[in-house]
């Protein structure tokens, strides 16, 4: 079979179309990745282009390597050819490690994450004479950041500052970019904005790389920010064999700077250009399809698409009403606890981080392993970070955030006023720190055994530095291990902590040991480290995966709850006055749906703790969930807190678990009881016969008109209590108890 045989007609098109401008529009599920590793094959296979002058860009590095794997088991690459399948980031880097001196860029630079750049953010303030209570560190960050990916300079954004904040945060950024610049380090924004600038001002540069790469690919292309649209303009200049992939329902990264408007008028930049639909969706059902499609289709700003499966059939969407936060979370666990198959891989999708918490802990009452994508990331571990930043120093002795982290680590007697003293005499006289801490030794500035222990620090990076050059990352770790002691000052600490430190340190060596077998050298085993993200630690193995709808894009999942699912929370309240940001929330539920291959759960709560304290009125149901066509829904609600015996008319209610030393097993016991669930040990209480003074908050009631719904408030007592209640389709409803031929169900 021919590879054109394994592709349905679209992406046949698509595939053949090699010359010109192509625009490839791929809907959720529908084989773009398919699609980009035929097309190399097809242009290396069938019209003999040379791998090595094929380009292929994306986001991740598991994005890259998968179709770095796939075009390799689809053809047989002559000798040590290959195109050069990578991220954005990667790309630039190793561009600039090559031509970066053209624009003043040393060769040895270091690359700063977000953990440097804070540090460098904080120096910044204490040298501006700027408190914490004035300016938070992250929040200059990100607005930083923010200019960077709109090309505005410290200039630009000192003129259009419109307020004192605004100016102070201009000075800062100013400040910023001139001490990465002393320390010979780059940020990730840099990255890109550095290589878009050595091209326009290197034409032969960038001739060499539109000669070198005359057919490029770029993937994702709706996620694309100003300065990675600069780069392929620039790389396109001499030919224009450029093919973009793309769906613009899934732009969702306008806060780190992607423009839809780079998908969206393709076409006014490339009018030559074609553009072809990839539309039948491999991944989930058409019930699925139906409802995320009905979703999306409310957003006016899209080129459109209609998804289709071959997959008929299966259930309809889940929606489930809690009464409370930790209501929503036992009703997952709970789903999860009886309805996942043994090797059926599931995920709690939400919208922000923090709301992980009460999915964590209810999946640990059952016992339920799961896998959180955001934690600490392997790299961002203190103990690797340390290692790390000795090995970018080795490299880079002017990289002083890598220096002041390790000065004292592990503790050799160089305090933190000293690290002051030292950044004192780098700001006064202009210096690096390295070269401060050489004034310092040569000018005896400090006491006589802080200068001992500066020496012996001084003596081992200038041995580290000398390794560098021509020593293995293994050696280089060794070295520092032995010299330091780091490994030993763990092992008498004795703790389970300890312990788990030092494995880690053992996992950075075997990564060193990994990346001598590739034949790397430090520069490029650091560029790895820094270059991974958090998608990249996505476990595929895992049972059950916790992660927010950002980091969920382009992944699968048999089973999906998308959870939260409320005004405020899911549209996120920063977006509701604004109908672009509204837009791009619904993108984000319209990604989260997606996901879903076989069930897909939407939950809310009526009532969440906000603040540590419970809000009373409730929430209002999100328009996203209000969106999906009622017939395409089930209505999964009656499993709560209350349920009725089949066998006699008792009436049953969850009451939580009071004791907190009960730990799982009670836990357990009474969210089995909650949700009906079979062989529930503990006998449940019988309920009084119903009157109209005994309802209280949470219970489930049937009204004649509104149907069913949950109270929410109760206020007064006997016949003149007052009833605040919610019915779905209807919204809260307050109603007096004796009047209302309310219904216990």
């Amino acid at each position: 079979m021919s590879l054109l045989d394994q592709l349905n007609p679209q992406q046949r098109e698509a595939v053949e179309n090699t010359e010109g401008p192509l625009l490839i529009l791929a809907g959720a599920g529908s084989g773009k990745t398919r699609v980009i590793t035929y097309r190399i094959a097809y242009l290396v296979e069938y019209r003999g282009v040379p791998p090595e002058n094929v380009l292929a860009v994306t986001f991740t590095n598991k994005a890259a390597d998968e179709m770095r794997s796939r075009v390799e088991r689809l053809v047989r690459l002559p000798g040590l050819a290959q195109p050069w399948i990578s991220t954005f980031h990667s790309f630039c880097v190793r561009v600039l490690r090559r031509d970066g001196e053209r624009i003043g860029l040393p060769r040895d630079f270091s690359i700063y994450d977000e953990d440097d750049q804070l540090r460098v953010v904080k120096a910044c303030l204490r040298q501006l004479g700027l408190t914490k209570r004035e300016l938070q560190a992250r929040a200059v960050l990100s607005r930083i950041s923010h200019a960077k990916n709109h090309g505005r300079k410290p200039e630009d954004f000192y003129l259009s500052a419109t307020d004192p904040m605004s100016e102070r945060i201009a000075q800062v950024y100013d400040l910023y970019e001139k001490e990465l610049r002393k320390a010979h380090a780059v940020d990730f924004d840099d990255l890109l904005l550095f290589a878009v600038r050595l091209l326009q001002e290197n034409a032969d540069v960038a001739l060499r790389y539109n000669e070198r790469y005359p057919y490029i690919l770029v993937d994702e292309y709706q996620d694309t920010n100003r300065a990675q649209y600069e780069l392929v303009r620039l790389l396109t200049q001499t030919q224009q064999n450029l093919c973009v992939v793309g769906d613009e329902d899934q732009s969702i990264y306008s806060w780190r700077g992607a423009d839809i408007r780079n998908i969206v008028e393709f076409e006014k930049d490339y009018p030559q250009a074609r553009i072809i639909r990839l539309e039948q969706n491999y991944r989930s059902t058409q019930s699925i399809l139906d409802a995320a499609s009905a979703v999306v289709a409310n957003n006016r700003y899209r080129k459109g698409k209609t998804l289709w499966t071959a997959r008929q059939g299966g259930p309809k969407v889940g929606s489930y009403e809690a009464f409370d936060g930790e209501n929503e979370s036992l009703f997952v666990a709970d789903w999860l606890a009886r309805r996942q198959e043994p090797d059926e891989r599931a995920a709690i999708l939400y919208r922000t981080n923090a709301q992980s918490r009460l999915y964590e802990e209810s999946l640990r009452r059952y016992g339920l392993k799961y896998n959180v994508v955001g934690a600490i990331s392997f790299y961002e571990r203190a103990e690797v970070k340390d290692l790390l930043a000795y090995l970018k120093a080795a490299l880079n002795l002017a990289d002083s955030v890598s220096l002041l982290r390790i000065l004292n680590s592990p503790p050799r007697g160089i305090g933190e006023t000293t690290a002051q003293k030292i950044e004192e005499i780098a700001l006064e006289a202009n210096l690096s720190f390295w070269d401060a801490l050489g004034q310092a030794l040569e000018h005896k500035l400090l006491p006589a055994r802080t200068l001992a222990a500066i020496q012996a620090f001084r003596e081992l990076m200038e041995d580290l530095h000398g390794m560098a050059a021509e020593g293995s990352v293994s050696a280089i770790l060794k070295k520092v291990l032995e010299n330091t002691r780091y490994i030993e000052s763990l092992e008498e600490e004795g703790t389970p902590e300890a312990e788990g430190r030092i494995e880690n340190i053992q996992e950075l060596l075997n990564a060193a040991a990994d990346s001598y077998e590739r034949s790397e050298t430090l520069s490029q085993f650091l560029d790895h480290a820094a270059l991974v993200s958090d998608a990249d630690n996505y476990d595929e193995n895992a049972r059950i995966t916790l992660m927010t709808l950002h980091s969920a894009k382009g992944l699968e999942f048999p089973v999906v709850f998308l959870v939260g699912m409320e005004e405020g929370l899911l549209p996120h309240s920063r977006s509701l006055m604004d109908p672009q940001a509204l837009e791009e929330e619904r993108r984000l539920c319209y990604v989260g749906m997606t996901r879903a291959q076989n069930v897909l759960i939407l939950t809310r709560a009526l009532a969440r703790r906000h603040y540590a304290s419970q809000m009373e009125e409730g929430s209002r149901a999100s328009r996203f969930l209000r969106e999906v066509p009622p017939a395409l829904l089930e209505d999964l609600s009656e499993r709560r807190g209350v349920r009725q015996e089949q066998q006699g008319e008792r009436h049953y209610e969850y009451e939580p678990v009071e004791d907190e030393e009960a730990a799982r097993v009670t836990s357990v016991e009474n969210a089995q009881r909650f949700f009906g669930m079979p062989g529930a040990r503990p006998e449940p209480r019988i309920r009084k016969p119903l009157t109209g003074a005994g309802l209280a908050p949470g219970n489930r009631v049937k009204h004649p008109k509104f149907g069913y719904g949950t109270v929410l408030r109760s206020e007064g007592k006997g016949e003149e209590t007052k009833l605040t209640i919610s019915f779905p389709g209807f919204g809260m409803k307050k109603l007096m108890a004796k009047y209302a031929d309310l219904e216990r169900v």
